[in-house]
């Protein structure tokens, strides 16, 4: 990512990195004051931290984004892939309650049940059965095979919860606006006691901020690491970078687009909202906002998945920007003449610098094939409205989910949701795959989304700061920030 030299001298000149250590990593997440503490599991990317490090799961997720033990110690896959077998450690909790194989499969079952109707239940459509076959082992069986089940299980909101202690690895404690983070004793996580493993370990103190505080409070070294980071603010990060701090940017995996929520006027045609598709330039937006490896699109589902299959077509395969950018005017044309004016549309972006330069980089683009570009006042009002999500799984059927009537149903189609629902009793992978393509291919032709990229997801982070590294997932957990011992 590319700063002005400028600026980085200038702050680097009126804040020296010169913070003492008090044992305590200082974490602010760009958002709302309120955010890290919502409950239940629709919660935001704020609170999903917060839960992942207090309420393990079968497995969980590490600073690199892979899957890795958590309560479950060890686990075994069949050969047919239907069935995942998981030996959980079995531990006395901090209120003296046990651990057992009943007490998690109660738990999942709980909150698979809470999960219906979520974009995150959608995903987890392939289990059928959790059962507790002994003391220590957990299986669930699936409908059928499902490459991305563990980093489904490692997600938050399937950390283990019930009428019994949370099973950590941290505990929290709430004082005004920021909860603080402990780590248990290795007894109370399931672990064997041992000496000496406080040693060397940090508290995270952890607060939800604006964009603009954070900033503010990075540069003059209140926080030790500032998440959350997306694209509206991403040029705030200039502002409040110097010499031993870094700006983290993660690739990640979801979708960053526009949704046609209104299809009336110039819009009431797939041709028509297929015009805007046609008239970005996308390579121009990671220009813009000087980030280096953003990864545009134009399809729904990205072509680089694990388990990608060639049969979706490229969109515009042969056809350069400056033949897509005349088919859509031609379109615009047509209907300037039918309708004695120019055709528009209204765009909703988050507040921000970052969408201030997005718009206009939309507002150029489409305006080259004359279509006149207006930012709405609010997403109510609007044609376009920007959604903007990191996946759980790297699956195609995370990508068509979200546009599950369920979850969206102002951009949907129940035609594409039953083409989905096959897929998840599909027995043969390759069967699978072919109801998958067929539903991004419906969907597609619709044009009720306007794929623009990958979302962005940034963090800055101070050179001491251990345990953080990017991931496909834009999700850091906490624990291995405080340097405890696994």
């Amino acid at each position: 990512m590319r700063f002005p030299a400028a600026l980085i001298a200038i702050v680097a000149l009126a804040a020296c990195d010169n913070r003492a250590d008090d044992g305590i990593v200082d974490v602010a997440f760009i958002g709302e004051p309120q955010d890290a503490f919502e409950q239940g599991l629709r919660i935001g990317p704020a609170a999903q931290h917060i839960r992942g490090a207090t309420h393990q799961g079968l497995v969980t997720l590490n600073s690199d984004g892979q899957v890795v033990p958590a309560i479950a110690e060890r686990w075994i896959v069949t050969d047919d892939g239907r069935s995942y077998i998981f030996r959980i450690t079995e531990f006395d909790l901090p209120d003296g309650s046990r651990l057992t194989a009943n007490s998690v499969r109660d738990s999942l079952v709980r909150t698979l049940s809470r999960l219906d109707g979520t974009s995150l239940g959608l995903d987890l459509a392939k289990i059928d059965d959790v059962r507790a076959m002994t003391g220590r082992v957990v299986e669930i069986r699936l409908k059928s095979a499902m490459p991305g089940l563990l980093q489904l299980l490692a997600q938050p909101e399937l950390g283990i919860a019930g009428e019994f202690a949370r099973t950590g690895p941290l505990r929290a404690a709430r004082s005004d606006d920021a909860v603080t983070l402990e780590v248990m004793p290795p007894e109370q996580r399931g672990l064997p006691p041992q000496q000496d493993w406080e040693e060397g370990l940090r508290s995270i103190r952890f607060q939800s901020v604006g964009a603009e505080e954070a900033a503010q409070g990075f540069a003059q070294n209140k926080y030790d690491l500032m998440l959350g980071g997306r694209m509206q603010d991403l040029p705030r990060a200039s502002t409040s970078t110097f010499t031993r701090a870094s700006v983290r940017l993660d690739s990640a995996i979801g979708l960053l687009g526009l949704d046609v929520v209104r299809r009336d006027g110039f819009l009431a045609s797939s041709e028509n909202r297929e015009a805007i598709a046609l008239a970005i330039d996308r390579g121009a937006i990671a220009s813009a906002l000087s980030i280096e490896g953003w990864n545009a699109a134009d399809r729904i589902v990205p072509d680089d998945l694990p388990g990608a299959t060639d049969q979706v077509p490229g969109r515009w395969d042969g056809l350069s920007l400056d033949q897509r950018r005349n088919r859509a005017a031609q379109r615009a044309a047509a209907w300037n003449s039918a309708n004695g004016r120019a055709p528009s549309v209204s765009i909703s972006l988050p507040q921000g610098p970052g969408s201030d330069i997005l718009f206009e980089r939309l507002s150029a683009d489409l305006s080259q094939v004359g279509i006149v570009a207006q930012r709405a006042e609010s997403r109510r009002s609007a044609d376009l409205v920007l959604r903007d999500r990191v996946a759980r799984f790297a699956g195609a059927r995370w990508f068509l989910n979200q546009f599950n009537c369920r979850v969206s149903p102002r951009v949907c189609s129940e035609d594409v949701d039953f083409l989905v629902s096959l897929s998840v009793d599909a027995q043969d992978p390759g069967e699978e795959a072919s109801y998958l393509a067929e539903a991004e291919q419906s969907l597609t032709s619709l044009n009720y989304y306007i794929p623009l990229g990958a979302p962005i997801r940034w963090a800055q982070v101070r050179s001491e700061v251990e345990g953080f590294a990017e991931n496909p997932w834009a999700f850091h957990p906490l624990f291995p920030l405080t340097r405890a011992p696994i």
